[in-house]
């Protein structure tokens, strides 16, 4: 089937950044009240959520796709859906009480054969206003992948016998995400994607180890790292592209590195196995 109605297809939000919002935020991550109103780098990943009504979800729990008009992302005919990587420009802070808008369109439509069988990518650029003014655009890649067999190994595998090298990172944090970090996150994001909170569906339909930590979770878990050693709000730009499921309830070690103005960013789980990468640059 050809996907090219898809591209350029828009979708249009409107929210708002309401202080019990941005408290709820703040919490989710222990952070405290910002005394400038100005919200950390990446709250925008809570705003302009999806809408789609429960009866309108399908199987996975993200929003049902088919040919519509009215059916945003193509109707990939592969059930599971990973959020792969992201591209973002930080322009401006969005402040508490701002007026948000957010245009969405997909940029690309692709198929390809991969070596556990074909793939489908979705490419999607959003461009997110606060107050009218142009504040994050992102361009979030989508990779749709087949069933798992019933007999699949778990994945990722058990840890096994190494660990994290701290050498060479200039600053690092290790924590161990739980069920109700999953679940609050979830919440903000409005994320019914059933791989972060329902054991049984994401140990024996997708054939994961155990619940999935969100890859936008530890992003924004690596934009507090970054918050933390340099200041708020000082990105302008954060790249990130996920290499490996990270699990609920197992160590994560979140590790950054600087040179110059860019700085490379990554998790770790506890044998030294890598699920994310990133890469930054400062205003």
């Amino acid at each position: 089937m050809s996907w090219e109605s898809w591209i350029g297809r828009k979708q249009v939000q409107q929210d708002t950044l309401g202080a019990s919002l941005a408290r709820r935020w703040l919490a989710c991550f222990d952070l405290a009240a910002p005394d400038s109103g100005r919200m950390p780098q990446g709250i925008h990943l809570c705003l302009c959520t999806p809408e789609a009504a429960t009866a309108k979800l399908g199987p996975d729990g993200h929003p049902a796709r088919d040919d519509s008009e009215d059916s945003f992302f193509p109707p990939i005919p592969l059930p599971r859906r990973m959020w792969a990587a992201s591209e973002i420009s930080f322009l401006a802070p969005i402040r508490i009480g701002a007026k948000i808008g957010r245009i969405s369109r997909i940029a690309s439509v692709s198929e390809k054969e991969g070596s556990t069988g074909k793939l489908g990518f979705v490419e999607v650029e959003h461009v997110t206003t606060a107050d009218h003014v142009e504040a994050v655009r992102e361009t979030q890649t989508l990779v749709y992948r087949g069933d798992a067999a019933p007999d699949a190994p778990p994945s990722p595998p058990e840890p096994g016998d190494g660990s994290f090298d701290s050498a060479g990172w200039d600053f690092t944090r290790t924590l161990t995400p739980s069920e109700t970090l999953l679940f609050r996150y979830s919440a903000l994001t409005f994320n019914t994607h059933r791989i972060h909170y329902d054991l049984p569906y994401a140990r024996d339909v997708e054939r994961y180890r155990g619940l999935v930590v969100h890859g936008p979770l530890i992003t924004s878990l690596l934009l507090q790292l970054a918050a933390d050693e340099f200041g708020d709000n000082r990105l302008a730009s954060f790249a990130f592209r996920a290499v490996s499921p990270a699990i609920c309830g197992e160590p994560l070690t979140l590790a950054l590195r600087q040179a110059g103005d860019s700085m490379e960013l990554g998790s770790f789980a506890s044998d030294g196995r890598q699920t994310l990468k990133a890469t930054a640059t400062l205003a």
